[in-house]
Formats: C-alpha cells, sequence, structure tokens
C-alpha cells in the first residue's frame, strides 16, 4: 500500500480515505488528489472500516460500491451506524461506475454524500472532494454553536424561553453560519390578538396566564434547535436555523389553528385567543442581520392584526390555511405526559376513531360497561383542563 502523501509546509493537508478493488482505479483517483490531499488506500471495505476506526485523521472517504468481504453500501450502513461522532458524520462520495440509478438511490438512503464516476477529471474530483470537506466542517461549526447555544442559553424561569438579549446575539450567529454555507434563518414573530382587551376584561393576572400557555406550546411544539424570546407583553419571537420558509409556514399556520382550537374556562367564562404570526426569511428577505429579520416578520405581524387578526403572513401576503396532519395515539400520549392538553384536544375525535376497535375488544373481553356509544358521540368535546385557567370543551 501506498505511503501518504508528505505534510505540506504549515497546515496539514485534508486526508482522504480511498477504498477500491481496483488498483488502477485507485491510482487514478490519487493521481487527481495528490498535490492538495494526504491520502491512504484500502482495498476492500472492511479494510477501509478498520482504517476509519484507528486513524482520526481522515476526513473524507471516497469508496467503490461493488468490493469484496464488505461492499460500499455494507460500509454506509456501519458508517452511518456508528457510534462515533467522527465516523458516523464524515462525508463520503461513493464511485460510481455501471450501476443504475436504483442501485445510486440505494446508496443515496444509506447516506452517501455524493457521487463520482470512474474516470472523472481532476478538477471536479477536487471540487466534489472540497464541497464535502466544507460541508462537514460546517456541519461540525454548527452542531459546536448548538452545544454552546444549550450550556449557554439564559433561561426565563418564569416562561421557559431564552432572553431577548440571547435571542439577538445567536441569532446573528446563525445568520452568519448560514451565510457560509449558503442556507438560511428564517424568523416567526407571534402575536397575541385582541391582548389589550383580554387585560382590560379579565385582569393581569389572565393575560399573564394566557401567556405563560403560549409560552409552554412553543416550548412544545418548536424544534430543539430553535429559539424562543418574549419580546413584548403578547409577542414571542422564534429564530430557526435550517428551514426553508414553505416549511415555516406550514408549521405557523399549524401552530395558529392549534391555539384557534382551545377554548379557556375561567370562572365560568370561556376564553378564546388567536394568534397573528408574522414569518421572515434570510434568503427571501437579504437581512442583514436578526434584528432586521425580526423587524421584517414585526411588520407582517402589523399587516395581519389590521386585516382582522387570526392569521399568518410572509413576504408575499398572507398564507392560505394549511390542515393539521393527523395525531397519532404514541405522540398524543407523550403530550399528556407533558401536560399539554391543549395540544391534544383538537385531534381527540381522530384518536377515538382509531381507538375504538381496541376499545370495543376490552368491553366485549371485560365487560366493564364502557358507553363507548356515548364516547363516539362526544368525542369532540373531552374536557382535561386543570387550574385556575383551564381548557373547556368545545361547542
Amino acid at each position: 500500500m501506498p505511503e501518504p502523501t508528505s505534510m505540506s509546509e504549515g497546515a496539514a493537508k485534508p486526508r482522504v480515505l480511498v477504498i477500491d478493488d481496483s488498483r488502477m482505479v485507485r491510482a487514478s483517483i490519487t493521481r487527481h488528489i495528490r498535490e492538495s490531499y494526504e491520502f491512504r488506500e484500502e482495498a476492500d471495505g472492511d479494510a477501509g472500516w478498520q482504517t476509519l476506526l484507528l486513524d482520526p485523521s481522515v476526513d473524507v472517504v471516497i469508496s467503490d460500491l461493488s468490493m469484496p468481504r464488505l461492499d460500499g453500501y455494507g460500509l454506509l450502513e456501519r458508517i452511518r451506524s456508528s457510534k462515533i461522532a467522527r465516523i458516523r458524520e464524515i462525508p463520503v462520495i461513493m464511485i460510481s461506475g455501471d450501476e443504475d440509478e436504483q442501485a445510486r438511490e440505494r446508496a443515496r438512503r444509506l447516506g452517501a454524500s455524493d457521487f463520482v464516476t470512474k474516470g472523472v477529471g481532476t478538477t471536479e474530483l477536487l471540487t466534489r472532494l472540497e464541497s464535502a470537506i466544507k460541508a462537514a466542517r460546517l456541519r461540525r461549526e454548527l452542531d459546536d454553536s448548538r452545544e454552546a447555544f444549550t450550556r449557554a442559553k439564559p433561561v426565563d424561569p418564569r416562561l421557559g424561553v431564552v432572553s431577548r438579549e440571547f435571542l439577538h446575539s445567536h441569532g446573528n450567529q446563525l445568520l452568519a453560519l448560514a451565510r457560509r454555507q449558503l442556507a438560511e434563518v428564517s424568523v416567526m414573530v407571534i402575536e397575541i390578538d385582541r391582548f389589550a382587551e383580554l387585560a382590560s376584561r379579565y385582569g393581569a393576572q389572565v393575560s399573564a396566564l394566557v401567556t405563560r400557555k403560549l409560552a409552554k406550546i412553543l416550548a412544545v411544539r418548536v424544534r430543539k434547535d430553535d429559539s424562543v424570546a418574549q419580546i413584548e407583553g403578547n409577542r414571542f419571537c422564534v429564530v430557526s436555523p435550517s428551514v426553508n420558509v414553505e416549511t415555516y409556514g406550514a408549521f405557523a399556520q399549524r401552530l395558529r389553528a392549534a391555539i384557534e382550537a382551545i377554548a379557556l374556562s375561567y370562572r365560568g367564562e370561556i376564553i378564546r385567543i388567536s394568534l397573528t404570526i408574522g414569518l421572515a426569511n434570510s434568503k427571501n428577505d437579504g437581512a442583514a442581520s436578526i434584528e432586521d429579520l425580526i423587524r421584517a416578520a414585526a411588520g407582517r405581524v402589523v399587516q395581519g392584526a389590521v386585516s382582522g387578526g387570526n392569521r399568518v403572513v410572509d413576504a408575499h401576503g398572507e398564507l392560505g390555511a394549511a390542515p393539521e396532519p393527523a395525531m397519532s395515539v404514541d405522540r398524543a400520549l407523550a403530550l399528556v405526559g407533558e401536560d399539554a392538553f391543549e395540544l391534544v384536544r383538537e385531534h381527540l375525535p381522530g384518536i377515538v376513531q382509531r381507538l375504538l376497535p381496541l376499545l370495543h375488544l376490552i368491553e366485549r373481553e371485560y365487560r366493564v360497561g364502557m358507553a363507548i356509544g356515548e364516547l363516539e358521540r362526544r368525542a369532540g368535546r373531552i374536557d382535561s383542563g386543570a387550574g385556575e385557567i383551564q381548557a373547556a370543551p368545545t361547542e
């Protein structure tokens, strides 16, 4: 096996592990890359796997699909299921020869980062390698940023959300990282409609309880990579990395619909709340800072409020309603375990329908006298609220 090329002056060159059972293919690839990269060679997937375990300096893998002992598919499975993060996340470029598109699609599903054809030219191969290494480096930086975010984020003990200052600081870090990796950051500003009227009619205690309830719902619904802060008494802001505006719009519509479906009971009176949500996106809005994105999203909240509230507005205007997907029984149980009853309530009719065959079986076996027919009729009116301000049955 040829020795790796020598280290260049100063910083070490990235190291490529080339795995192919053809000596000629390995020689062709290493001839293209030897000026810019160090390399190691292995003749089959199992030997390549052992090298990955023992050599932490490998930055990227180039592997054939068809090899003895362990083929490229098996190697991909081992790499992507590894418990060692540096192996699990390493870029893997597959060498594609006569394989059909079905074979390439299988490799994609197993986690292939890219493909090159046998006989590829120097320029294209170096470009693919550079792109794969750059993407992996940026992914590591994002992971480091997430870990730092988790360790350092100051949380408001009342609401369980981060501070405004941290939202701005972390948001600008995410925006800078997104620019470097040609990704995007989306921002959502959420306003409780007619909040002043709510406070005037029911008092500051009730308006504060509504705010806390919304904060709790947001904490359950957003991703762990997102950050949520209260930016005004009735306004929250969510900053989300690596999500496009279409996906964000669908999420905002589901959130708005979930809040609209909640009926709160306070001292015998039914209170309904709604949200107006403004969206902004770093690619669509071309903002220079996270503050610019927040201002853009807040401006769209004003547009939505002027039009009557209870709507989602992005750069192109009001979004049409998006249907809430059916909730699985497992998801409903998880939310109930977190006391997030209001998120389950709107899905109860569908959940009851899915459980009816099981409930009928239980009744036949144990004959406990369950009123299953009545449950069917009242499925949308089950009340599970608790506390000072409760979720009330919907009519």
